[in-house]
């Protein structure tokens, strides 16, 4: 975490374990709960520069709150934190009769969710975060908030639902009628136009796929955004983006801090990639790995109807290769799977082009699934030390599809043993463009309403997401920390090469490495945990 001089919370400022007790909302539905009645918290400040996580605010004081047997909760900021005597109000949703059978409605002021949820009995009970959900008491009034929804970076399918049930949980659940939608990405807030955002405007947009906002990389000026905020009036700052645009909205929530505003920033993670950490998955996943069945069926059929037929089939996964990993175990009709996290060399014994004839001596044909950030290491050096980046910062990769494709003619074409026919389908675009299934339209409805809860209670500079099957709240910092990837000593990436038969293409000195890298034996054990390296 690069936390400064000591991780640990002195004796003195531990706190005994929460009590968690049964909620009756009827009990407190008379009550004024302030803000002064929530549990204290410890700050602990990034030691140096050096552990700083690049791109966010250096002065960023993570709340930590600890209890008996080793149980730490890595809390949110809230606005009261730095805007005393702040007003609270009743949650409008008492009196809203969708939520009248509902027996309990109002999440538990004391709920957190555990980030590990394998653990043995002497072990410690671990990170928690705050459950996400609404709250008793708001900050905001219905007719004060002034929301604005931005979305950022690549596309991926269900981004127009996230949109969709923001403006229509805001505008049912909490009577809100002023939402903006940004449109062009962090750039919108001060060089394009608005669109007024309402439950009609938005009625059939989760049927489309990409974003009626628009999206673009880069344009991210904080002093601009902000000021933007400020003469606007907005209030609710509501970020859809995968990592760079979630750093952007930690440094957004920083400046309104430093500023002093009442304007809660909540970030929705989104990644076609499933690379944000400490979350289940992210929203679009799902569609991304179904709709990949199309072009690894297609690919199958191509190889399987021609002698000696290799399908490639190229996925998304510039870092991480969860999209191919989860594609090649759905299809059961890939051959082999090239991902970033797991290098692989192509001549000689144990390589890909071997392994390769094997396969087509055995069965006549193959299919082969790699994603876009594979086999970087096996490119020029001319083309690696390019690095050429898109206006997000990201490294522009060259097609390692078309790169290995060529590769595969090559080899066979110089040994003349056999004659190959080779197709290589790259489905990218068409993934990233197609709306969202039935399981990321419930899962995008979820995220919007969490994040609509948590800034109506007046929680900031967070992001939303499952943990361990339950939505919660979590500090900026923790996403953007680090990127999700496959773990290669892990049962799933096992599941996989059993389920191929290819090499693992590691020899035991890489796996000692690797297993040396992980976090404790309970990591390799957690095998049930969706989408979870």
């Amino acid at each position: 975490m690069g936390y400064s001089s000591s991780s640990s919370i002195s004796s003195s400022a531990r706190l005994s374990t929460p009590k968690f007790r049964c909620f009756d909302p009827d009990q407190f539905f008379s009550e004024r709960h302030s803000h002064s009645s929530r549990p204290s918290y410890v700050s602990m400040r990034p030691s140096s520069s050096e552990n700083s996580i690049p791109g966010t605010p250096t002065n960023y004081e993570p709340k930590i709150v600890t209890g008996e047997a080793g149980y730490v909760l890595e809390d949110v900021p809230h606005l009261s934190d730095y805007i005393p005597n702040l007003p609270t109000y009743l949650n409008p949703l008492q009196d809203n009769p969708s939520y009248s059978v509902v027996k309990q409605y109002f999440v538990n002021e004391d709920d957190t969710v555990a980030q590990k949820i394998v653990v043995q009995k002497d072990s410690p009970r671990g990170t928690h975060f705050r459950r996400a959900g609404p709250r008793q008491q708001v900050y905001f009034e219905s007719d004060e908030v002034h929301a604005c929804i931005v979305t950022c970076g690549g596309l991926c399918p269900g981004l127009n639902t996230v949109i969709r049930e923001i403006v229509c949980g805001l505008y049912y659940m909490y009577g809100v009628t002023r939402v903006l939608g940004i449109e062009g990405g962090y750039r919108g807030f001060y060089a394009r136009n608005t669109i007024p955002l309402t439950p009609k405007v938005v009625n059939d947009i989760h049927k489309r796929g990409g974003t009626i906002l628009g999206t673009s990389r880069g344009g991210h000026d904080t002093s601009k955004i902000v000021e933007s905020i400020q003469d606007r009036g907005i209030n609710h700052v509501y970020i859809i983006g995968g990592d760079g645009t979630q750093r952007g909205a930690s440094v957004i929530f920083e400046e309104v801090r430093r500023r002093g505003l009442k304007v809660a920033v909540v970030g929705i993670p989104k990644t076609i990639d499933n690379d944000i950490p400490v979350i289940d998955k992210s929203f679009g996943f799902d569609t991304a790995v179904e709709e990949a069945q199309r072009a690894i069926n297609a690919a199958h059929v191509e190889a399987e109807s021609f002698e000696n037929g290799i399908g490639v089939v190229k996925l998304m996964g510039r870092y991480s290769g969860f999209i191919a990993m989860y594609a090649t175990l759905a299809s059961r009709d890939v051959d082999c799977c090239l991902i970033p996290e797991s290098p692989f060399y192509l001549e000689g014994p144990g390589g890909l082009f071997e392994y390769i004839e094997k396969r087509l001596k055995e069965n006549g044909h193959m299919v082969i699934v790699i994603a876009e950030g594979a086999g970087q290491e096996l490119l020029s050096e001319s083309m690696r030390t390019m690095e050429q980046k898109d206006a997000s910062g990201n490294k522009l990769l060259p097609d390692v599809g078309l790169l290995i494709s060529e590769k595969i003619k090559g080899h066979f074409s110089k040994q003349k043993k056999m004659t190959i026919n080779l197709k290589y389908i790259d489905p990218t675009y068409m993934i990233r463009a197609v709306p969202s299934n039935a399981s990321d339209n419930v899962y995008s409805t979820l995220l919007a309403h969490s994040a609509i809860h948590g800034a109506m209670a007046g929680y900031t500079g967070f992001t939303v997401g499952p943990v361990n099957g339950r939505h919660a709240y979590i500090p900026f910092y923790r996403v953007i920390e680090r990127q999700n990837k496959v773990v290669v000593t892990d049962r799933m990436w096992a599941r996989l090469l059993s389920s191929t038969n290819q090499p693992s293409f590691l020899n035991p000195k890489d796996v000692i490495g690797e297993r040396r890298k992980e976090e404790p034996k309970t990591q390799l054990l957690d095998e049930d945990k969706p989408y979870r390296p």
